[in-house]
């Protein structure tokens, strides 16, 4: 066995259906399997899932375990000589998983292997390269100089700025949105360390890996999309209690021998909690299945557009193009005034979808179909719930 690939499910299933679809064909050349872990969803995951995938191994937990022992329970069981984590509100592109063995396979040293990703509008998220948690990384981050100098070794370190986007290279920390270890990594870190409840896991996981002595490998030059908004509210409450708790966690399990570092690195932690509790008190969550989509181009064939337009009817949708030429979609968008934009597996490829995002003006609703979906889905906002329609 290749590749094993692990996801952890907590009430996304129309996310997860569209993630599990892009895994199959991303694995059409590989021996590989699937294993799900759902942490007591609430919303009907089990039965809409179960009975669509039949090549997944589904793991049906009666509670909600948290991410690091979600993960864990069904790296038990996994058989691949690679190991993926890999969140279920992300979509991979056709050769994405080959590429990242071909990686591994060409450099010897690498313990874990990370990607560029962006958010549901074609924006790039930083966090898919970071440096390790210092008092300094998080000063400079704290009070703006991160964001003024955006490719500094020095200000903008906690998002290794210095090293393009587009790249590759070692980094310090990888994202546990999509983290592939090779089979040496799992047995020496023994997976998610499970007193991270929530955040933080992919941080320490990743400190452990070069501990041993392997490198985190960024790769630049390979592109997902990660919606995050459905796995991660930057705006609410629980987000701000788990994900500074989370990062205080690692401070006291890995710098107890440096008590002035650890001491500086709590304050800028609690500083940092206060001031996030403080911005979300003047702002106001909203989600995107409120707008009402007027203009809308739809890329796809004649059979998917007559299967999902019923759907469509109820949320307002004007259909003025579905014979786009893929060369003339980009200026088409730009000259119709488009409000959405839905993209079809079938017309355009997932790896194209994924390059043609970043491109597309940012005040369009991008949405997705793929063959044999239940829903479209969609997001605008990293930091927001997006929207499903179900067909």
């Amino acid at each position: 066995m290749q590749l094993s690939i692990i996801i952890v499910n907590y009430n996304v299933k129309y996310f997860l259906e569209h993630c599990l679809l892009s895994i199959i064909k991303s694995c059409k050349n590989i021996e590989a399997e699937i294993l799900v872990v759902d942490n007591n969803s609430t919303d009907g995951s089990k039965v809409y899932l179960s009975s669509k995938f039949s090549t997944v191994r589904f793991f049906w937990n009666k509670e909600n375990k948290g991410f690091g022992e979600a993960n864990n329970e069904a790296l038990q069981f996994a058989n691949g000589e690679y190991i993926l984590f890999l969140n279920p509100d992300t979509i991979v592109g056709e050769d994405c998983l080959e590429k990242c063995l071909t990686f591994f396979e060409e450099n010897k040293d690498c313990g874990a292997l990370g990607v560029r990703m962006i958010d549901g509008a074609g924006n790039f998220l930083k966090e898919s390269k970071r440096s390790l948690p210092t008092p300094s990384a998080g000063f400079y981050k704290m009070i703006g100089l991160a964001t003024l100098f955006t490719s500094s070794k020095i200000f903008a370190k906690y998002y290794a700025g210095n090293i393009p986007e587009n790249e590759n290279n070692i980094v310090d920390v990888l994202a546990g949105a999509f983290m592939m270890l090779s089979k040496k990594a799992v047995e020496i870190t023994n997976g998610f360390d499970e007193s991270f409840f929530m955040y933080g896991e992919d941080i320490d996981l990743s400190y452990r890996i070069q501990k041993a002595g392997l490198q985190n490998y960024y790769m630049g030059q390979n592109t997902i999309i990660h919606f995050k908004g459905e796995s991660t509210q930057k705006k609410s409450a629980n987000y701000v209690k788990h994900f500074y708790g989370a990062i205080k966690l690692f401070v006291n399990k890995h710098y107890s021998k440096k008590p002035l570092q650890a001491f500086l690195m709590k304050r800028f932690i609690d500083i940092g909690k206060n001031a996030a509790f403080i911005k979300n008190c003047f702002t106001f969550l909203h989600t995107t299945t409120s707008i009402k989509f007027l203009n809308t181009i739809f890329v796809g064939n004649s059979f998917q557009q007559e299967k999902i337009s019923p759907a469509l009817k109820n949320y307002d949708f004007i259909i003025i193009s579905n014979n786009t030429i893929k060369e003339k979609l980009l200026e088409e968008v730009i000259q119709l005034n488009i409000d959405a934009l839905i993209l079809c597996d079938d017309y355009l490829s997932l790896k194209e979808i994924i390059e043609l995002l970043p491109k597309m003006p940012k005040n369009i609703l991008s949405m997705f179909y793929q063959n044999n979906a239940g829903c479209i889905i969609g997001s605008n906002d990293k930091n927001e719930k997006g929207i499903f329609i179900v067909v």
